[in-house]
């Protein structure tokens, strides 16, 4: 076994409900885009739905199609933009998209997205009313960071918006359902939370939040380095007196950053250093004495939350969950429901 990825469905159905309690009567959107943050879309889909979420969102039609195929009843939100040939498909598998001009495809249910300070897609005031236009929405860029600028544009979302009111309306993501009441509107479309990640890159648990992935893996050979030798590429760690270091399977190819050099994981249950530099294929870990291969590691579990590796590694949860390789080739997957 090169590692484990365990997929806790129990635990996602728990974050749904603890959102929606959260929320006080505002639906939950389950985002499920990049194979659910690499969790697995369509089995994260459908527990999501099982918890009380009313709708899925993608960001691309294929995506969409996807979930159309295992999911025939779901309401299914395509959040990014469609080409021509994606409408139509969109159109047959009965997707509602996302729009950011007065381009409304006909015979489409459609969000139009209005921007109000993300800078990215949506437009900067309504198109004409349409038949096909059943909601309403924007994305907010300071969320996670800063709650001013957040409350500003969901008053330039309020006001833009007021015309189409009837409509729903949906702003909140996974930080604004957790922070920023104003912005619930009828919807809160989430994400990185439904997972158990913290938006903030803090203890998930603050929010009541569980993570729902964890991964594993185990010593696949411990090596004893005399003082002054080194292990891994470039001699980034060398040995100032004799150590023992344990050679994980596991790097930066199945989603162990290249940069994650420095963080712990535990070893038999007791937390170890990574040193050296990670490889394609290979990470070593400090240890205190020569352990058989086969011992347990944990990379990402109980008491070391993915948040923590994301600040070693200087970037979000988010780019972390997406980047863990879960196919067969490279990891065992398993899904529980505890």
């Amino acid at each position: 076994m090169r590692s484990e990825i365990t997929i806790d469905l129990g635990a996602l159905r728990r974050n749904v409900k603890t959102l929606l309690r959260t929320l006080e009567g505002t639906e939950v959107w389950a985002v499920v885009k990049a194979n659910g943050y690499g969790h697995g879309a369509v089995e994260c889909a459908d527990a999501a739905l099982a918890a009380g979420a009313t709708m899925l969102c993608t960001a691309t039609v294929p995506e969409g199609l996807e979930l159309r195929g295992e999911l025939p009843t779901a309401r299914i939100l395509v959040l990014g933009p469609a080409t021509n040939r994606e409408i139509a498909r969109a159109r047959d598998a009965e997707l509602a998209l996302v729009v950011s001009g007065d381009d409304i495809p006909e015979g489409v249910a459609v969000h139009v997205k209005i921007d109000t300070g993300m800078g990215r897609w949506g437009a900067s005031e309504l198109p004409s009313p349409a038949r096909e236009i059943v909601g309403v929405m924007t994305h907010l860029a300071t969320a996670d960071t800063d709650l001013a600028f957040a409350r500003l544009q969901v008053e330039r979302f309020r006001e833009a918006s007021a015309p189409l009111s009837h409509l729903t309306r949906h702003v909140a993501n996974s930080a604004a359902a957790l922070r920023l009441p104003e912005a619930r509107f009828d919807a809160a479309r989430c994400g990185i939370a439904v997972y158990g990640l913290s938006p903030f890159g803090t203890d998930a648990a603050d929010d009541g939040l569980e993570p729902v992935l964890s991964w594993t893996s185990e010593i696949a050979s411990s090596k004893l380095l005399r003082a002054g030798e080194s292990t891994g590429y470039g001699r980034l760690y060398i040995a100032e007196r004799d150590t023992w270091v344990g050679i994980l399977p596991v790097g930066y190819a199945a989603g162990f950053r290249r940069d994650l050099t420095g963080p712990e994981v535990r070893v038999a249950g007791t937390r170890r250093r990574v040193v050296g530099a990670v490889s394609m294929d290979a990470a070593a870990v400090e240890l205190d004495r020569e352990l058989p291969s086969g011992t347990p590691v944990t990379i990402v579990g109980r008491g070391l939350p993915l948040e923590e590796h994301a600040r070693v590694a200087g970037t979000i949860t988010y780019e972390l969950a997406c980047g863990i390789d879960s196919s067969q080739t490279r990891a065992r997957r398993v899904v529980t429901d505890s």
